[in-house]
């Protein structure tokens, strides 16, 4: 069994966004490994690997507009099945 279950993947649009902000926020609040925040001050792309995506998902659409949000689960892909 994997230590983190969700590959959590999606896109924040808004304003004044800042990588680095965003990055603390998530080694202070959330339990998960493998983030990556990178983008500009309009659009910011996120993937962290974590047991509760429903969290991430809430956080991110505070700061803005959230899309292209793909959530996958990497036990099941881990044991051959559709994630």
């Amino acid at each position: 069994m994997l230590e983190f279950r969700y590959d959590t993947q999606l896109l924040i649009e808004g304003e004044k966004l800042d990588e680095d902000v965003i990055s603390e926020y998530f080694q202070e609040h959330f339990q998960g490994d493998c983030l990556l925040a990178v983008g500009d001050e309009d659009l910011i792309k996120i993937h962290f690997h974590t047991n509760e995506p429903w969290k991430v998902l809430e956080y991110c659409a505070s700061l803005g507009e959230i899309y292209d949000i793909v959530i996958e689960d990497m036990d099941r892909q881990a044991r051959g099945l559709k994630g």
